[in-house]
């Protein structure tokens, strides 16, 4: 039962929950720039370099033989991927820089006195009525 207890425990901390949370959320984001890579951003360049499809880019290393498929380096989608990752790799760095950015002013931010406790204001007393000679 004391397992199954810090099992919960663990999985119900937040760091669990936000790390869950930017896993699902980057997926995500990792389809749409693909998506935005594949459908928006290759065809102008494609067209730009004379009606290329990156996707179709291929060097053969052996042809196809009867039922046999060809043996290919697909140099094409491999270009496109790492136009992918080049995107996804900036807008995490603009995320991370931005609340980096706001935690330095959050920090920069004065912050209150602490409040002394009743003993201490109790002992500060005392001492000032001691100092006193009262």
């Amino acid at each position: 039962m004391g397992m199954l207890k810090e099992f919960k425990e663990f999985a119900i901390k937040g760091n669990v929950v936000d790390m869950a949370v930017g896993i699902i959320i980057g997926a995500a984001f990792g389809k749409i720039v693909s998506s935005f890579v594949g459908d928006v951003i290759m065809p102008p360049i494609g067209v730009m370099l004379g009606g290329v499809d990156f996707t179709s880019l291929v060097f053969t290393l052996k042809e196809a033989v009867g039922e046999t498929p060809a043996v290919v380096i697909r140099y094409g989608k491999f270009i496109q991927t790492v136009i992918d990752f080049i995107i996804v790799a900036f807008a995490i760095f603009m995320a991370v820089k931005a609340m980096n950015s706001m935690k330095r002013k959050e920090e920069a931010a004065p912050k209150p006195p602490p409040v002394p406790s009743k003993e201490e204001t109790l002992l500060t007393e005392i001492r000032d009525i001691l100092k006193s000679g009262k």
